[in-house]
């Protein structure tokens, strides 16, 4: 089965506004499948995965354009990063809007040389796995703490119950895992590893150990929805904080890891500057974690931890897909005062508190921390040329298992996790 994926609109607005479209993410993602299925009839189609191919653009880059020629979708485009100059050339002296379409698994192997090579001629956009919308066959605007908008999403979708939800937590958000029922989850994710070790990560610098590096993958997975401390990540691995920096740097990089900056203001004191790390994947995350089922994951000790990772990469990926960046920052301050999610967009700030359980008491009694910034303007603010309007806070959730969309008070509601 296809899903169909929300962020073909985004591609096709690239497309037709560049000379090059570069699609990156993490591996088996589905960026080659939705660009065949969006390539029709007269674009070529051709991969690097092949090693004759391969060859021929690394050696002879412009009789592989010849060959290739445009209008063409290049698949695995960062084994032969030889070929942007050549494009280059190509698109400055025939300046066609979508002639080139490329993918790459991994953006730290050529962002270096994209930069240098196609700087205004590229649109480069970034792929996730499915999302939960995209799951059930929805295609939803990015996640906004809007109730009108969030009520409207209640008609469109199915209420689960929080086993059900588990069990979509621990499968994860790979298409494969959902295109057929017959693929065994833990046989695929052991592969998944093994081919990202063995082929996006041996040719890199910074990681001359795999199996420590494997072992690093578990440990920042049992740490998600944690602050980053690699002091703490370099004692558990038994590296240096340094690699420990680089290392979680390569996790970024290639998609497998979200870090959510903690949100900055002149008014608020005291706040925490390390930022929170987040697997985007939480079925990946829960196999190199060893959960061995989703029932015994629901009840472990870890089980807020994954609901909240889950919100927090649905809520990421709501942006990704519609082509924005995620404005998500989050809040901590030295006595232990928390907001998960704090969305920044404009001069609003719209507080998020994600509590696995179906009506959480006192919820929203650390949004108050906030108040004092609808006196002075952010750093974002002054950043994005709006300081000169008002930050003001704008309606809060608390995103639960509530079975509606519930209000708590007149500008805080409950928000159902399965609507997102």
């Amino acid at each position: 089965m296809y899903y169909e994926r929300t962020i073909e609109k985004t591609l096709r607005s690239i497309s037709e506004s560049f000379p090059v479209l570069l699609l990156t993410g993490p591996r088996q993602v589905g960026k080659t499948t939705l660009l065949n299925k969006m390539a029709g009839d007269n674009r070529k189609v051709v991969s690097l995965d092949a090693p004759t191919i391969r060859v021929l653009a690394k050696s002879e880059p412009e009789l592989f354009l010849q060959r290739y020629s445009p209008p063409v979708l290049i698949d695995e485009v960062q084994y032969a990063p030889e070929l942007f100059d050549y494009i280059k050339v190509y698109v400055d002296s025939k300046k066609n809007n979508g002639d080139f379409w490329l993918t790459g698994s991994q953006t730290f192997h050529m962002m270096n040389r994209v930069t240098e090579s196609l700087a205004g001629r590229v649109g480069v956009v970034r792929m996730l796995g499915l999302s939960n919308s995209e799951i059930l066959c929805k295609h939803f605007p990015p996640f906004a703490v809007e109730p009108q908008e969030l009520i409207a999403r209640m008609g469109k979708v199915n209420s689960v119950n929080i086993s059900e939800l588990f069990a979509r937590i621990f499968r994860g958000a790979m298409p494969r895992l959902y295109e057929s029922p017959n693929v065994n989850r833990d046989e695929y994710y052991e592969s998944y590893l093994e081919t990202y070790i063995s082929r996006d990560i041996k040719d890199l610098s910074q990681v001359a150990d795999e199996l420590s590096f494997l072992n690093f993958i578990g440990i920042v997975a049992a740490r998600t929805a944690t602050n980053v401390n690699y002091d703490a990540l370099a004692s558990e691995a038994g590296i240096s904080a340094p690699t420990a920096k680089q290392w979680l740097s390569i996790l970024v990089s290639s998609g497998l890891v979200a870090l959510i900056p903690p949100f900055s203001n002149n008014a608020l004191k005291r706040v925490i500057k390390a930022p929170r790390m987040y697997f985007l994947d939480t079925g990946l995350c829960s196999y190199v974690t060893r959960w061995p089922s989703a029932e015994v994951l629901e009840r472990g000790a870890m089980d807020g931890s994954f609901f909240e990772t889950w919100v927090v990469s649905e809520i990421y990926k709501s942006y990704i897909n519609n082509g924005k960046r995620p404005p998500l920052y989050y809040y901590r301050d030295s006595n232990k005062k928390e907001i998960d999610i704090i969305i920044h967009t404009g001069a609003t700030v719209n507080p998020v508190e994600i509590k696995k359980r179906a009506a959480p008491k006192n919820a929203v009694k650390n949004f108050s921390v906030l108040r004092p910034i609808e006196k002075e303007p952010s750093e974002e603010d002054v950043f994005a040329g709006t300081a000169h309007l008002k930050t003001t806070i704008g309606s809060g959730a608390v995103i639960c298992m509530s079975a509606d969309i519930i209000p708590i008070d007149s500008k805080n509601w409950f928000v159902p996790a399965w609507i997102i």
